[in-house]
Formats: C-alpha cells, structure tokens, sequence
C-alpha cells in the first residue's frame, strides 16, 4: 500500500555501543575494559563514517535512549535490529465509537498484525505517522471485509467530520484531534490518508495502544464499511 524506505540498521555507534558521550580518559578507559577483540571491533566501528539517516528510522535515534534497557542490549548484541513497519487494524464502522486496537484482538492476516492490542515481545515502535481510509465491503465475511477497497476519507463525509486520538500506557501520544488531517487526495506528495507527526512517539511492547474514532454521526455511512488505521514507523525486529 505504501512504498516504505528499505531496511537499513541503526547508524549511531556510540549510543548503541554505550559509549555515546565519553571523551578523553573517560572514552580511553571504556576501551581498556574491553577484551581485545571487542576493542578492536569497538574501533573499527567508530572509525567508520556512519550513514546519514532518514525518515523516521533518524527520528528513532533521536529515541534511543526512551528505548527499555533489554532492547538497547539487544540491539548492541546484533539480536535486535531497525526496520520500517506499518502495524494495522480494520474494524468496522457499527457505532459512533471506533476502537481499533482492543485487548481481545487477535492477530489475523489482513485484519491486524498484532494481538491485544500489544506489540510482541521486544519490539518498541517509534510512531512517525498515522493512516486512516475507509471503504465498503460486499458483506461482513472475511474474504469481502479483505478484499475491500480502502480509500480516502473525503469518501465518507460522517468519518472525516469525527475525531481521533492514539494512546499509549493512557498515555496521550495525539490528543483528540480532526480526522481532517487525513484529507490528502489534493497533496501529491504525500500518501492518501496518511497524516505525518510532528513529534514521533515511542510505544513498547508492554503498553495497550489505543486508537479511537468518534464519529458525531453515522449518517450516510453504508453498511459494512470499515476503517482502516495504519500506524507507520521504525520498529525494533529480530
């Protein structure tokens, strides 16, 4: 659906190697602590011109030290690495209330990519941007629900009229905010639906994410139509 950058790994040396910071005897004496190979290896790396980074994987490293201390050692140890993701969710517009993640949801190809409203273990995804479509289904079986074709918002006056707000840990990340944001289809540089945030947020694996849509009607609103919610950004991967 979106053409999302190529997976690359994490560029900031010192961070990941502990070291970020250190100058001087402070730096000289990290190395010495370190077993000969490691040293070198240490070296090497920092002698190393790292690759600018882009998008939201450089606004993940303006994060990292937000990230829990067992993802940063993973990541140090090569276990985990960086790459671009969408994590999303369809459910349907029956109520003027759209809850998109919920704790009693399973992960279903098609449907959403994670499970009660959790990333897996060790994952921590550094929000960059939200998308929101909608459309309408040939009926509310799986194969229809799909195989629907999502599209821009300005197709469903009562959405774009309603409001949103992400959560995570209860914790605001977008207060409640117009789902107007997601009229794109005029701005040819950006993805329809998509809604860029000016200050990225980190969400781990051992909070709820909560997105909801209120809808001040559904008038208008075809049976069986769906939302679709995609939230884009750098994601911690084994």
């Amino acid at each position: 659906m979106y053409g999302l950058e190529g997976i690359e790994e994490y560029n900031n040396q010192g961070a990941l190697l502990g070291i970020e910071g250190l100058e001087g005897e402070e730096l000289l004496g990290a190395l010495r602590r370190m077993n000969p190979i490691k040293r070198q290896r240490t070296i090497n790396k920092l002698a190393q011109p790292p690759a600018q980074s882009r998008g939201s994987r450089a606004e993940m490293e303006k994060h990292f030290g937000e990230l829990p201390a067992n993802i940063k050692e993973a990541l140090v140890k090569g276990e985990l690495r960086l790459a671009d993701t969408m994590i999303y969710s369809i459910k349907p517009v029956s109520s003027k209330t759209i809850k998109m993640f919920e704790t009693q949801d399973d992960k279903e190809i098609g449907l959403r990519n994670i499970s009660n409203a959790k990333l897996p273990k060790n994952q921590a995804l550094l929000v960059s941007g939200i998308v929101i479509l909608a459309g309408t289904s040939a009926d509310a079986s799986k194969d229809k629900i799909v195989a629907t074709d999502f599209k821009g918002l300005e197709n469903f006056p009562a959405v774009i009229n309603g409001e949103f707000n992400l959560k995570s840990n209860k914790k605001q990340i977008v207060p409640e905010t117009s789902c107007g944001v997601f009229k794109t289809l005029n701005y040819h540089l950006v993805p329809v639906g998509y809604y860029k945030l000016a200050n990225p947020r980190l969400i781990t694996d051992d909070v709820l994410i909560e997105l909801t849509i209120e809808l001040g009607s559904t008038d208008g609103i075809p049976a069986n139509t769906y939302v679709y919610t995609g939230l884009h950004g750098t994601i911690t991967t084994p």
